[in-house]
């Protein structure tokens, strides 16, 4: 019989681990390349720490202010209530749906959102990083108002980007102020705004340039992207921004005589994170919890694209630094952006894969895997119908779902419905649990670094040597003339199975825990957290098997087709 000394992965010491994910305007439906970009490798990352152990605080939620929504709210002709609300509602069924597991989503429009903006502004007015100065802001004659920034387009003039926005250029990532664009124009009326002057309140950044620079030299194990670029943009030096528009829908500005204005976006969501933190620890009970979270003894991971690398390594850190908090992020995993069938995703061209579409007509699992191991996270990645189907068929169904499908079924059908005994094992089997042990250290550290989709191929390696050991072990054959070999080999598979359910759980949760049930476990997979124990208590033989049935579907070819096809018919 095997008797081998079990093996288990243990974390000695807790930590707290702040994790926020970049907050979706509430204005549109979310695609693909919102959830690649940055709530699918939250959420496996925090599923991961928290199954080693740490306590996690995962936030995030509609930012439900600025103009993206007003400028919705025009276009259909309702108010911005009417398309926040909305669009929030929708937010929060897609997560559940798709698994990702936030402590809270909550929204920008909340009192204690507002209360913790309006004490972040006055604590840096007070210390004098935020002043009233005067802004040369475009001004619709058509219109009669001041447009702020996403009410402007026009040239880019860092990279020449035809198509740049007032607040920012989507080409080369540069934050903007509107009156830097060249031939600019109304994107209402698409005249030509005159630039006139009137007062608002500036951040001044410039008073942080040194210690942001400072700071970020020793972020060495940050991502290339967000280094470089934080890094290029500090040694330019730091100009201060506005951090009021003259809006009527936002965050109120805390001091009088500013009735007609409102705190601009791109100042109060950063803010999100430590309201929502907040916010999470009342419903807690403890209106002090949320501090363990932000008393710079924890470790902050911020999630996010690209597009908002400025944002959250530079303007957001000089608040916290301005502000006295010592819990600047730890690490900033941003990823680069994903294409569909290789062009540029597009709300206004209706070029995506909208989330709520898919959810409601495919299993979440083989998104969720697809976007692993095509993750944008040193470059940019393609979403592709046709290689969506062939992952799915050839690698999730064929490799690692066909696995747990005939191990489970033959042992189910030859053993009584149950968990069979083993005897002594050989060096092939002592071989693949001896890899299966191997790759928990690797995951984690996989894991711990945010190397997403190195940690899904090192577990799926895993469900391939599998899938070879059984090629090699002919249990269909030895059945026949060996049932106690053949019972070493189901077993020494199903514990595989039981390491590659934990293993992959961050990813594939819902088929994950749905293996760990066919195994005849109670226990979910977080209360059972990352450890895995290849013994035979842990996998004890006669333990009862639930009925196996498929985790995975196949998909036909020609859904690739019909899908492009859909994809075209529905462009403007």
């Amino acid at each position: 019989m095997y008797e081998q000394s079990s093996w288990r992965f243990l974390v000695f010491m807790s930590q707290n681990i702040f994790i926020g994910a970049a907050w979706p305007y509430a204005n549109g439906s979310l695609h693909l390349g919102h959830i690649a970009g940055c709530y699918l490798p939250a959420d496996i990352f925090a599923r991961y720490n928290r199954m080693i152990g740490n306590q996690v605080l995962m936030v995030s939620g509609s930012d439900q202010h600025g103009t993206p929504i007003t400028l919705r709210a025009e276009e259909e002709g309702t108010t911005p209530e009417e398309v926040v609300n909305r669009y929030h509602s929708e937010f929060l069924d897609c997560w559940e749906k798709l698994g990702i597991s936030f402590d809270l989503f909550t929204t920008t429009r909340t009192s204690n959102h507002r209360d913790t903006v309006h004490d972040i502004f006055e604590t840096l007015r007070m210390k004098g990083h935020i002043y009233t100065g005067k802004s040369l802001l475009p001004f619709c004659h058509s219109c009669q108002r001041f447009l702020p920034d996403r009410y402007v387009n026009g040239q880019c003039p860092y990279c020449d980007n035809p198509d740049a926005r007032g607040d920012q250029c989507d080409n080369c990532g540069k934050p903007l102020n509107p009156e830097e664009l060249i031939n600019i124009r109304c994107r209402i009326s698409g005249d030509k705004p005159d630039i006139r002057e009137t007062e608002h309140f500036f951040l001044k950044l410039s008073d942080f340039g040194e210690d942001l620079l400072e700071w970020v030299t020793n972020q060495r194990h940050w991502r290339p992207n967000a280094l470089n670029f934080t890094r290029r943009y500090l040694e330019e030096g730091l100009h201060d921004r506005a951090i009021t528009r003259d809006l009527d829908w936002g965050i109120s500005i805390p001091v009088t005589g500013y009735d007609n204005k409102r705190i601009y976006v791109w100042f109060e969501a950063v803010i999100g994170y430590l309201s929502a933190s907040k916010e999470w620890s009342a419903m807690q009970g403890n209106t002090d919890l949320w501090k363990n979270f932000w008393d710079g003894n924890a470790k902050s991971y911020y999630f996010i694209g690209k597009d908002n690398i400025p944002f959250h390594t530079i303007i957001w850190p000089a608040m916290l630094m301005g502000y006295g908090n010592t819990q600047l992020p730890y690490d900033v995993p941003a990823n680069e952006f994903l294409t569909l069938e290789l062009q540029q995703l597009s709300k206004s061209r209706n070029w995506a894969v909208w989330l709520p579409d898919y959810l409601s007509r495919f299993d979440p699992d083989p998104l969720r895997y697809y976007l692993s191991a095509t993750m944008p996270e040193t470059s940019d990645s393609d979403f592709s119908w046709s290689d969506f189907i062939k992952r799915n068929n050839d690698e999730l169904l064929a490799t690692f779902g066909n696995l747990a499908n005939r191990v489970l079924t033959f042992t189910y059908r030859n053993f009584d419905g149950s968990i069979p005994l083993p005897s002594n094992l050989d060096t092939e089997d002592l071989r693949l649990l001896d890899k299966t042990q191997k790759l928990f250290e690797t995951v984690s550290d996989q894991l711990s670094g945010c190397h997403f989709r190195m940690a899904l191929n090192s577990a799926m390696d895993i469900a391939r040597e599998a899938n070879r050991y059984l090629e090699q072990k002919e249990p269909w054959k030895t059945i026949k003339n060996d049932a106690s070999k053949t019972a070493t080999t189901l077993w020494v598979s199903l514990n595989v199975l039981n390491g590659l359910k934990i293993a992959l759980y961050p990813f594939l949760p819902f088929s994950s825990e749905k293996l760990n049930n066919m195994l005849g476990f109670n226990e979910t997979l977080d209360q059972i957290g990352w450890q895995w124990d290849q013994s035979i208590s842990a996998l004890p033989p006669g333990q009862k098997l639930v009925e196996p049935f498929p985790l995975y579907e196949k998909l036909e070819d020609d859904l690739a087709t019909e899908e492009i096809r859909k994809l075209k018919d529905t462009r403007p």
